[in-house]
């Protein structure tokens, strides 16, 4: 994996705080990162016309920043430095926005709650706003790192996404996994039989993959995973089989391109990102 010195921890005072903790210790263990900047955004606005005369007696900012410095330091056990930051800001993603360009952040992590919390709108601004990679973690997710699937179209854009992980391979035992999801054309789809547009499908991919795969030296073409859609469109196959096969990381470039599978189109990726996931899922840019 590409050298990612800082790391940005989106936190929301929820439950899932305990996991991203966890979760970013693990991981800026496993990548060396310098730092990792925890950060919270405190929307007063929400409550001061309630409790106005209440908030006037007290430090907010001292308060929560106490309780999420005891939290961190009771479950970030990697030795990487880290440090606090409060605020209180009107828009989330506008602040977050800020200190990606302030502090240089290299990886956002964000978490990813069930569909009734709401986290859906929020994460899909961060992904069109933010200039670091992203990270959506679920609270199921492990914090292991020895199978990644990445997802390709075969494309330039996608190849971003090897290469990002290429020294993870010479420094952590992990398999990598190339995933493609593909349907038959819909407007063959009435002309030709699954038992005949299939292996001339999957045939024409092998060949595409073995030319992708000649411009990336350090993966064997054998690790390709094809998947045919069917019914479903690729979204939903592409985390169906996630969550039949359990990898430990899903990972997608911002972009690509392909006339039989949309799996990097960027809004696709917005799709995913409103998804509840049960696999962490990395976008590189």
């Amino acid at each position: 994996m590409q050298t990612l010195n800082h790391i940005l921890v989106a936190l929301d005072l929820t439950s899932l705080d305990e996991h991203l903790i966890k979760y970013s210790s693990s991981l800026a263990e496993k990548l060396e990162a310098k730092k990792v900047f925890f950060v919270h955004n405190i929307k007063k606005y929400e409550i001061l016309d309630l409790f106005d005369e209440e908030l006037k007696q007290i430090n907010l900012d001292q308060i929560i920043g106490e309780e999420l410095k005891e939290k961190i330091e009771k479950l970030f056990t990697s030795k990487i430095s880290w440090e606090v930051l409060i605020s209180e800001d009107s828009n989330t993603e506008s602040l977050l926005d800020y200190i990606v360009n302030k502090y240089r952040i290299d990886l956002t992590l964000v978490g990813n709650k069930e569909e009734a919390d709401g986290s859906g709108t929020l994460t899909a601004k961060l992904l069109r706003l933010l200039k670091s990679h992203i990270a959506l973690i679920p609270k199921t997710s492990g914090y292991e790192l020895k199978n990644i699937w990445i997802g390709t179209d075969f494309s330039t854009h996608s190849q971003r996404s090897f290469r990002f992980l290429e020294p993870l391979q010479k420094t952590y035992p992990v398999q990598l996994r190339a995933i493609h999801v593909y349907q038959v054309p819909h407007q063959f789809s009435p002309y030709l039989t699954q038992d005949t547009a299939v292996p001339k499908i999957e045939n024409h991919l092998q060949q595409k993959a073995t030319r992708f795969f000649k411009k990336l030296s350090s993966f064997p073409a054998e690790n390709l995973l094809l998947f045919h859609a069917k019914e479903k469109n690729i979204s939903q196959k592409f985390l169906l089989e996630a969550n039949r096969k359990k990898p430990d990381l899903l990972v997608l470039s911002d972009r690509g391109t392909n006339n039989i599978s949309s799996l990097l189109i960027g809004s696709l990726v917005e799709e995913l990102f409103n998804q509840e996931l049960s696999v962490p899922l990395l976008i590189v840019k």
